[in-house]
């Protein structure tokens, strides 16, 4: 009986002893939040998807009531998550304008060759830097959908034809998946933007070549800059380049075009919201 008692006193002697040290603890340990931190970081949309530049929505929330990121920075929340952080900053609110990502490559299992049979680990990263990529087109995308992976939304998906392929009613334009891309393919732009965008990224000069690695590759004929009469169009670098201040999307690059490289920016999204 005595053991029982001295055990049972020892056993809560301990836990209080416990309790008062964790108290102990708690205050000298204590870190004051600001409650502007902890108000921020519940109207963002704890997506964690680092489209601000951020580790995550908590290190965005606490740089973004510091001031050293814009309001605005959270590309998941969109507009009504930069207004509701403007308001509790007690700041005006800001224009926020919708992003989406772009894929620059058309380059599918039946246009553009493999270099051959791949074991290695299915990722793109891996066939990156084992053998440059599976395709013989240096610059095409690989195909193992590490993009897909990387994507918090689930806006992305490997296509049939071996390309991904973007769901614009689900992209935010986070970016995650541009960082993804070891061929560098992906792109995040304005939502809103009008005007021609080329779906290639070769910028090989080597136009035999590019023929015989990807059927849907820009030869670099250049008759997309010859026909445009508004003269935006610059391939300097190997691949169309436009000047969005002055295209007004009449579509003469696209016909010129005898790759089919060229398509207006507007129907990508358009196509595919409907």
């Amino acid at each position: 009986m005595n053991t029982i008692l001295y055990t049972v006193i020892v056993a809560l002697s301990i836990a209080f002893i416990l309790g008062v040290l964790l108290g102990l603890f708690k205050k000298i340990f204590h870190v004051n939040v600001d409650p502007k931190v902890q108000s921020v970081r519940e109207v963002l949309s704890g997506a964690n998807c680092g489209g601000c530049g951020m580790a995550g929505c908590d290190a965005f929330a606490g740089a973004v009531v510091k001031g050293s990121a814009p309001s605005d920075g959270c590309v998941a929340g969109g507009a009504a998550c930069a207004s509701k952080i403007a308001e509790i900053l007690g700041k005006a609110g800001v224009e926020v304008k919708p992003k989406v990502a772009v894929i620059a490559c058309q380059g599918t299992a039946e246009c553009a060759a493999d270099k051959g049979i791949y074991n290695g680990v299915k990722t793109c990263k891996a066939a990156q830097l084992v053998m440059n990529g599976t395709k013989k087109c240096a610059f095409g995308c690989i195909g193992f959908g590490d993009c897909v992976a990387e994507c918090p939304f689930g806006a992305l998906s490997m296509g049939k034809n071996g390309l991904p392929v973007i769901d614009y009613k689900k992209c935010v334009g986070c970016g995650k998946c541009a960082k993804a891309c070891p061929k560098k393919l992906i792109s995040v732009w304005n939502a809103d933007t009008k005007g021609s965008i080329a779906l290639c990224a070769n910028h090989s000069d080597n136009k035999p070549q590019i023929r015989k690695d990807c059927s849907s590759g820009c030869f670099k004929c250049g008759m997309c800059a010859r026909k445009c009469p508004e003269q935006c169009i610059d391939v300097s670098s190997g691949i169309p380049k436009v000047d969005y201040t002055k295209c007004t999307s009449c579509g003469e690059c696209i016909k010129s075009c005898p790759d089919k490289v060229l398509v207006l920016f507007q129907d990508i999204v358009g196509r595919a919201q409907h």
